[in-house]
């Protein structure tokens, strides 16, 4: 009998995800309960089969678990959003949003956060589902118990609740704290009490670890809460204040934290954002403000300041921009000029130049001066990368001509060290563009013999017609033949034989790209495309080639895989051979216990 929903047979696609088709025993019998809820009243909540899909066997099942032993508290059941409560090793917060098959959700707990949608997420769906089937679907929940059990209770008696949690929850107090300062602190004293939350909230003692900054971050955000709701009220030039120094401080808390995920970041913007909101409430004195975000811009570690003269254009004003433009001018005129030839010999930031060249060209974009823009970009032509850049700025506005001026007088600088791949391609692209294919050609053939491709292969082709095929072979079989094989190695995809292979591979010519491998040798990876390519057509080189790799598969202890590939060697030749291949494998790996278990049906 056909599972009840279709999806079960699918691939699943979640962290415990393993080889084969259909679901596991444990996964068909949840679904099947489910389905007997889902012929009471309806179609369920959130779809089964995709829940099954999502986490793979092993998650689905232990949620089913986590379900039938009562470990879900539904706190809302709304119509665009469930929240529940999911006891675990600790109490996991689980949001899920959608209906049907989008399911879209986050849990607090340390696997959703490691592969995604995880166990404790599939009991709160099912849990879900089962109130969905009792006709409760969007019906009372924990939270709407509380809120109207609340509503009948004195002001007097919530507030003795509240400041009893208070006591209890650190988290909670602070909160409660900071927000009655803004009703009963005098200024000064508000700012004191601030600067001390923010202070207590970004403290780091020792290293915070990837599983811990989330939480970190929640009390950083819960201080930046207060800050937010002050910045555009009469307290924003204290604000102000209070945001810078909370944006030095978390900078300073950075080194000491797992940011893989970018809360840091995340609170510095918002910072950042406060900031301005305070100095749109409140604009400081222009000129102060235009030296203070100038010394951010150029050397803030983080870039939250870039851009910062357009990004505080209003609050700066034309006295406050001009001040941000005089600074800039100022220092880009102590930079030296970089060129390939003149390398600077001062100390400066790695980073200034590009900085001071972002404001001064914000001033140019302004002002619609394409010169002044254009030659900022050439104070600094020390790479062909640079050249690259300046060029494609030229081409970018038009400037087609002086494009491919400065792309070529970039390769003649860097001539001696070799054609640059992106300015190459650049000046052959704008060449064909004004007909002069020759050269084109030309600079195309210079770089394919300093580096041969498959896609320089393709652009000659395309570019100097069917006589630039059998030269660029000639060539990668010449090169071949020297035993030069470049950068490449036995992995490698880079080499003249490599890149030969390819190409007859793309033409589907295998007899030729076979008899290059047996003249020249190749890398294992050129020879394992080869072999999937012309498995058809050359069944036999294939399978030698499939057989040298399982041996290194086996002998490095990559046993799954390297059944696998024994597997697909099966459909190239007939049983009786595929068996002897078996036998002997088992024979020479007779002591591998795991690699027998699994070449043993």
């Amino acid at each position: 009998m056909a599972p009840p929903y279709r999806a079960v047979v699918s691939p699943p696609r979640g962290p415990d995800a393993r080889g084969g088709a259909g679901a596991g025993p444990d996964r068909r019998a949840a679904l099947a309960n489910l389905m007997t809820n889902k012929t009471k009243k309806g179609a369920p909540r959130f779809d089964p089969g995709e829940l099954a899909a999502l986490t793979g066997d092993r998650t689905f099942a232990r949620g089913e678990a986590y379900h039938r032993g009562g470990k879900v508290t539904i706190l809302s059941l709304a119509a665009d959003r469930v929240l529940a409560q999911v006891a675990g090793t600790e109490d996991y917060r689980v949001t899920l949003s959608g209906r049907g098959r989008a399911i879209d959700g986050s849990c607090s707990c340390r696997a959703f956060e490691d592969s995604g949608f995880c166990k404790h997420m599939v009991a709160t769906a099912l849990a879900a589902n089962e109130a969905a089937a009792s006709g409760q679907a969007d019906g009372p929940d924990s939270l709407g118990r509380i809120r109207a059990h609340l509503k009948t209770r004195s002001v007097d008696a919530l507030v003795d609740l509240i400041v009893d949690m208070a006591e209890r929850d650190p988290a909670l107090f602070r909160k409660l704290d900071l927000a009655a300062s803004l009703v009963h602190a005098d200024d000064k004293a508000l700012e004191a009490r601030l600067r001390k939350a923010i202070d207590a909230a970004t403290r780091i003692r020792g290293f915070i670890e990837y599983a811990d900054v989330s939480r970190w971050a929640e009390g950083v955000d819960e201080a930046l809460d207060i800050l937010a709701d002050m910045a555009s009220g009469p307290q924003a030039e204290r604000v102000r204040a209070l945001a810078d120094h909370a944006m030095e401080r978390i900078e300073k808390a950075m080194e000491s934290i797992d940011d893989s995920d970018g809360h840091g970041g995340a609170l510095l913007s918002r910072t950042r954002d406060i900031h301005l909101a305070a100095c749109a409430a409140a604009p400081p004195e222009p000129v102060a403000l235009a030296r203070y975000l100038f010394g951010r811009e150029t050397h803030d570690a983080f870039d939250m300041f870039y851009g910062a003269a357009g990004l505080y254009e209003g609050v700066l004003g034309e006295q406050g921009l001009a001040e941000y433009r005089r600074l800039a001018e100022a220092a880009w005129r102590k930079l030296p000029a970089r060129t390939g030839r003149k390398k600077p010999t001062t100390d400066d930031d790695e980073w200034e130049p590009d900085r001071l060249m972002a404001i001064l060209d914000f001033f140019a974009e302004r002002e619609g001066d394409i010169d002044a823009r254009i030659a900022l970009r050439a104070r600094d032509l020390s790479s062909p990368w640079r050249y690259g850049q300046l060029a494609q700025f030229c081409l970018d506005q038009g400037r087609e001509d002086e494009a491919l001026r400065r792309a070529e007088e970039g390769l003649w600088i860097f001539e001696d060290e070799g054609p640059d791949n992106g300015l190459t391609l650049l000046v052959a692209d704008l060449l064909s563009r004004k007909g002069r294919k020759v050269e084109a050609a030309a600079h195309l053939w210079r770089l394919f013999e300093k580096r041969p491709s498959l896609d320089l292969y393709q652009r000659l082709a395309k570019l100097a017609g069917p006589g630039a095929r059998e030269r660029a072979i000639g060539f990668l079989e010449a090169r071949s033949a020297s035993g030069k094989r470049g950068a490449g190695d036995r992995w490698s995809l880079n080499g003249p034989q490599e890149v030969l292979i390819a190409i007859f591979i793309q033409e589907k010519a295998f007899d030729r790209a076979w008899a290059a491998v047996r003249k020249h040798g190749a890398s294992m990876r050129a020879q394992e495309h080869l072999a999937d390519a012309s498995q058809k057509s050359h069944p036999r080189e294939a399978l030698g080639v499939y057989a040298a790799r399982v041996e290194e598969l086996v002998n490095g202890g990559h046993y799954e895989e390297a059944v696998k590939l024994v597997a697909r060697m099966a459909k190239l030749r007939d049983a009786t051979e595929q068996a002897t291949y078996v036998a002997d494998i088992k024979d020479r790996h007779r002591r591998k216990r795991n690699l027998m278990k699994l070449l043993t049906p």
